[in-house]
């Protein structure tokens, strides 16, 4: 007799939730924390955000995690801070200074170099990274004493200002790049270029894909709602050692966006529900109307009032390549 699965532990909750992570915390005990506030059966995130940065941190629940691909390929925002006079062996606050100047550049002397820095670039992405050299991440190495050489790779910076100079020792910085783009190593090189070292004294990422600052949610905020849906307990249950837990997720729940709010650059498919219940199914559906496309890369299907599928348009139909079961 064939024996059955195991049931999903939590609830099937599906959708995004745009953490403003505080520093300190990494970006997996985030995913963690609030797997088991939601009580979700399933939960990532869209892009590591390092212990000592702040911000945005996409997590995705239930049937939303099919669609991290879309938001870690997104453009990221950053804005962050160099300190300069210093490099370090991570290219921030944390390790120790290994090279010194007491040079500082001016205002402009920064501007003239940033030119420098826009479009396909070629960079080398800091020592302390979770670049994987020989299946071993290049932090864990580092951290071992060992000598870390990691090859150069191609990115892009679309955009990169300065927002402040408030003194001669920082300069605020706002960039906008792709995916695998470093801000540490940004720092570094400038540093090095303008012969004065430098370092990210702060770093805080606002906007992923098609996620802005406008969709952030503190973590005590959500704590807090957590908190009004826990079950009030007895003071003999205390005693025995029993924890609150929640019951009711309704505040919790305002917090979740649609797992297709990930899908802003893509083609939406709307299916009637003749159709929807067809994609369900996994078959292809033909496409009506003047303005459909005929061929289509990427492209996502929505009906019942949620997301159906992923997949392309070929020849005039949509042909779901993943189905969404779970509820939105």
């Amino acid at each position: 007799m064939a024996r059955r699965g195991k049931k999903p532990k939590g609830r099937p909750v599906s959708g995004w939730i745009i953490l403003d992570k505080p520093k300190g915390m990494g970006s997996t005990d985030a995913v963690g924390r609030l797997k088991w506030l939601y009580f979700a059966q399933k939960a990532g995130h869209a892009g590591t955000l390092d212990p000592l940065a702040s911000g945005m941190l996409p997590i995705a629940l239930g049937d939303a995690t099919k669609t991290v691909p879309f938001v870690m390929d997104g453009r990221k925002t950053y804005r962050f801070t160099v300190r300069w006079g210093a490099e370090t062996t991570t290219d921030d606050l944390e390790g120790p200074v290994v090279r010194s100047s007491d040079e500082r550049p001016t205002r402009d002397e920064i501007a003239d170099l940033i030119p420098d820095y826009l479009g396909e670039i070629e960079q080398v992405p800091p020592n302390f990274s979770a670049i994987k050299i020989a299946g071993e991440r290049a932090y864990d190495l580092a951290r071992e004493g060992e000598t870390v050489e990691i090859a150069p790779r191609t990115v892009i910076v679309h955009r990169l200002e300065i927002v402040d100079m408030p003194d001669a020792e920082t300069t605020v910085f706002e960039a906008e790049c792709g995916k695998g783009t470093y801000v540490r190593a940004i720092a570094r090189d400038m540093g090095r270029d303008l012969g004065c070292y430098g370092h990210v004294a702060d770093l805080r990422r606002v906007a992923v894909g098609a996620f802005t600052e406008d969709d952030l949610v503190p973590l005590d905020e959500i704590e807090a709602a957590a908190d009004e849906g826990r079950e009030v307990l007895d003071a003999e249950a205390i005693e025995a050692g029993a924890k609150a837990r929640v019951v009711d997720f309704n505040a919790l729940d305002e917090y979740i966006i649609s797992p297709e709010s990930a899908l802003a650059d893509l083609y939406e498919v709307m299916l009637t529900d003749e159709q929807a219940g067809r994609v369900l199914s996994g078959n292809a559906v033909l496409l009506r109307g003047r303005d459909a496309p005929v061929f289509c890369d990427e492209a996502y299907a929505t009906g019942h009032g949620r997301l159906i599928a992923l997949g392309a348009i070929e020849e005039g139909s949509f042909k779901p390549k993943r189905v969404f079961g779970g509820r939105g």
